[in-house]
């Protein structure tokens, strides 16, 4: 009888064990997943207009809008109203909008003065085309938007102007 106990008892610590091995297995894969589909993101930082440091793990653990846009783009600069009032009408459901501008500093800056959006902004310059295209962007046209869920995975992405509804809509899928 003792000896079935222990043989009982090894079996059950080594499934546990097993479980545990599995459990810290699947979670590498799952971080291994999202870097290569988020292309490295979550370790990148960008600087903002105001001379600020922005770590982008910082915005981990959240929903995020990600949108990428110059100062030169039409249909960059129409959408943003659209961000704007996206990010009032979510913050308080956690989420988060995020424009990286692939654009020189100075010309976001005078941009930004004379057009605030009440989101944040950070600068990915000329370079960010390459981000864009590691998340999904092909072209590397402008704008570019990729939606972000809780856990930094792609939820959805679109190239061209997005809107106010098209965002909701995406929220709610989220």
């Amino acid at each position: 009888m003792k000896r079935r106990g222990w043989l009982i008892g090894g079996a059950g610590a080594a499934a546990a064990a097993a479980g545990l091995g599995w459990r810290g297995f699947s979670e590498s894969r799952r971080e291994a997943h999202r870097d290569a589909t988020t292309g490295g993101l979550w370790q990148m930082s960008f600087d903002r207009p105001d001379g600020a440091r922005l770590a982008m793990a910082s915005l981990r653990g959240q929903p995020l809008v990600l949108n990428f846009w110059a100062t030169w783009c039409p249909p960059c600069i129409r959408e943003m109203p659209e961000l704007d009032r996206f990010q009032r009408a979510f913050a308080a459901r956690g989420w988060q909008v995020l424009g990286l501008a692939i654009d020189r500093p100075q010309p976001v800056r005078e941009f930004l003065a004379r057009t605030p959006v009440g989101y944040t902004i950070a600068m990915a310059g000329f370079d960010g085309t390459e981000l864009t295209r590691r998340l999904g962007n092909a072209s590397g046209g402008l704008p570019f938007t990729v939606v972000f869920d809780r856990e930094g995975l792609v939820a959805h992405r679109k190239l061209g102007e997005t809107s106010f509804d098209e965002l909701a809509r995406w929220a709610a899928a989220t």
